[in-house]
C-alpha cells in the first residue's frame, strides 16, 4: 500500500482527516509512489492560527539568531544531496542531473538568504530638520503562504521559504499535489533543524486548500508559481483579501538565431533549453525565430540533435530527456501539435507515440520539432509545457524583436549571435524580464530576482534575493527629536 504524506503542523507531524486523497504517480512508469491528501478548510485555519501564533517571538529572535537555522538547514541540504535529488526524478521524472542542478539552485538561495543581517539594513539620515533624525527599518509582514508548482519541487519554494524566515516570518507551504514527496524529505530536514513550533509548517492539498489560504486573514503574504490562468487568480484573490502577493505565471519563451551564431554551440544549447526536463520548466525555449538565412542553418541542425536526444527514464545513466507530468499532459501536448499542422505547420520532427523500453506505461513524448509556423497560430502563441520546439522565419532582428514583444508572456527571450551590436540591441528592446545572450535559459543566481513581465508576472517584487527580502518585510519611517539640555542648545 502507498505511502499517506503527512501535514507538518507546530512542529509536528499529522494525518490529515481528509476525506480525498491523490495518487502520486513516477510519470515514468505510472508507479504510484504515495497518496496526498486535499486537506480541509479546517485543517489550513489551524495551520495558519498556529503560525500567527509563533509569529511575534520569531520576529524578535535576532536576525543573527535565526539565520543559524538556515547555517544548519544548509548542512542538512549537502548531505541529503543526492535523496532529494533522486526524490524529484522519481516524482516529476526529469533526469537526475537536472534534478541535482535544481538541488544546487535550492541551496544556493539558502546561502544567500545567511546574509539577512546585512540585505535587510535600512536607511538613517541625521539632522532632517534641526535636531530630528529619520531613519526607516525593515519588520516581517507575518505569515506567508507558499504555493509551490510541480515541475521544480525542490527549487521553487527555496526561492522563497529561506528568505520569509531569515527575515522573521513564519510560513505555510503547499506543495504541489502531484510532486509533495520532495518536500516531505525537505521538511523532515527542517524538523532537524529545530525551528521553533509554528516557524515552519507544511499543509497539502489541492485548489480548495489554495483558496483557504488566498482568505485567511491571518495570512500576510502569498506567493505563487503556475499558469498564467491561475497565477491571475491567485493574484486577485489574494490581493481582494489584502494580502501582498507575486504570481508567477506561463511562458512563452522566444530564441532569436541569427546567420552569424556558431552553429554547434548555438544548435547545443537552445536543444538543452527547449528539451531539458521535457519542456516543463517556465524558462524552456519553445519558440525559435530564424532571421535571414539561419533557418536554412538551424532547422536541420535542431532536428538532428533533438532526434539523437536519449529519452527514457532519468534514473537510467545516459538518459538526456524524460517524461511529461501526466497522461492527461501528455494527451494535451499531442494534441497542441496537431493543431499547429492544421494550421499551416511543418512537421520536422515528431515525438508523438513514443515506445520507450522499459517504460511501456510513462508518459513519454519525443521530442517535435515543427517550422514554418504561422504567426498568431496555435503553437505560435500558446504554452505548451512539453518537449515542442516550434519555428518561424523572419527578415530582421527589427522583425524579430517586433514578433517577440508582440507575445502576451514576456518571461525569458534570448539572441544567439555574435554581432555585439545585435545583442545589444535585442537586451534594450526586448520585452522580457530574463534576457538571454547566447544563453538558452537565463535562470538568475540567486542573488538576482527571477523577473517575469506582461502575463508572466503578477505583483512587483519577485522571488530570490533583495526582491525577496523587500517582498517578506515592510518599511516603517520613523521620525525622531529628543528634547534635553544638549538638544536645547541647537
Amino acid at each position: 500500500m502507498a505511502e499517506q504524506l503527512l501535514n507538518y503542523v507546530n512542529g509536528e507531524w499529522r494525518r490529515s482527516a481528509a476525506d480525498r486523497f491523490l495518487e502520486v504517480s513516477n510519470p515514468a512508469t505510472a508507479e504510484v509512489l504515495a497518496t496526498v491528501p486535499i486537506s480541509p478548510v479546517s485543517e489550513v485555519d489551524e495551520a495558519a492560527r498556529l503560525a500567527l501564533a509563533a509569529f511575534p517571538a520569531w520576529r524578535r529572535t535576532p536576525a543573527t539568531a535565526r539565520i543559524q537555522q538556515l547555517f544548519k538547514l544548509k548542512a542538512l541540504m549537502e548531505e541529503h544531496f543526492e535523496d532529494l535529488s533522486r526524490s524529484i526524478t522519481l516524482e516529476n521524472g526529469k533526469v537526475l542531473d537536472d534534478a541535482r542542478g535544481e538541488m544546487r539552485r535550492a541551496i544556493e538561495n539558502v546561502e544567500v538568504a545567511c546574509g539577512i543581517p546585512t540585505m535587510m539594513m535600512g536607511d538613517f539620515a541625521e539632522d532632517v530638520a534641526r535636531g530630528v533624525d529619520e531613519y526607516m527599518i525593515r519588520q516581517p509582514v507575518g505569515v506567508a503562504a507558499l504555493i509551490c508548482p510541480f515541475n521544480f519541487p525542490g527549487m521553487i519554494p527555496f526561492w522563497y521559504l529561506p528568505y520569509a524566515l531569515a527575515t522573521g516570518n513564519t510560513v505555510i507551504v503547499k506543495p504541489s499535489e502531484r510532486c509533495p514527496i520532495t518536500l516531505q524529505k525537505a521538511f523532515q530536514l527542517l524538523e532537524q533543524v529545530g525551528f521553533p513550533k509554528g516557524v515552519v509548517n507544511l499543509v497539502n492539498g489541492g485548489a480548495d486548500t489554495v483558496n483557504a489560504l488566498l482568505d485567511h486573514p491571518a495570512i500576510s503574504a502569498v506567493t505563487f508559481v503556475g499558469s498564467t490562468p491561475v497565477a491571475r487568480h491567485i493574484y486577485a484573490r489574494a490581493s481582494a483579501n489584502g494580502k501582498r502577493v507575486q504570481a508567477q505565471g506561463g511562458a512563452k519563451n522566444p530564441v532569436i538565431l541569427l546567420p552569424d551564431a556558431d552553429v554547434a554551440l548555438t544548435t547545443s544549447i537552445v536543444t538543452d533549453s527547449a528539451f531539458g526536463n521535457a519542456g516543463q520548466r517556465c524558462l524552456a525555449a519553445s519558440l525559435a525565430i530564424t532571421v535571414g538565412e539561419a533557418d536554412k542553418i538551424f532547422v536541420p541542425a535542431l532536428a538532428e540533435a533533438a532526434a539523437a536526444r536519449l529519452v527514457g527514464n532519468g534514473l537510467e545513466r545516459g538518459v538526456q530527456m524524460g517524461p511529461v507530468i501526466s497522461p492527461q499532459s501528455k494527451a494535451r501536448i499531442e494534441g497542441l501539435i496537431q493543431k499547429g499542422l492544421d494550421e499551416g505547420g511543418k512537421l520536422v520532427l515528431d515525438g508523438r507515440g513514443a515506445s520507450i523500453a522499459g517504460g511501456e506505461n510513462g508518459y513519454f513524448l519525443r521530442p517535435t520539432l515543427l517550422s514554418d509556423l504561422p504567426v498568431g497560430g496555435t503553437i505560435a502563441k500558446t504554452e505548451l509545457f512539453g518537449p515542442v520546439l516550434g519555428m518561424m522565419r523572419v527578415d530582421s532582428v527589427e522583425e524579430a524583436i517586433q514578433l517577440v514583444n508582440s507575445g502576451e508572456y514576456g518571461n525569458m527571450a534570448c539572441v544567439f549571435t555574435s554581432s555585439g551590436a545585435a545583442a545589444r540591441k535585442f537586451r534594450y528592446e526586448a520585452d522580457a524580464g530574463n534576457i538571454g545572450i547566447n544563453i538558452g535559459v537565463a535562470a538568475p543566481m540567486a542573488f538576482f530576482p527571477f523577473s517575469g513581465w506582461k502575463n508572466s508576472f503578477f505583483g512587483t517584487l519577485h522571488a530570490q534575493g533583495k526582491h525577496a527580502v523587500e517582498f517578506f518585510t515592510q518599511t516603517k519611517v520613523v521620525v525622531e527629536r529628543w528634547l534635553g539640555e544638549w538638544a536645547r542648545k541647537f
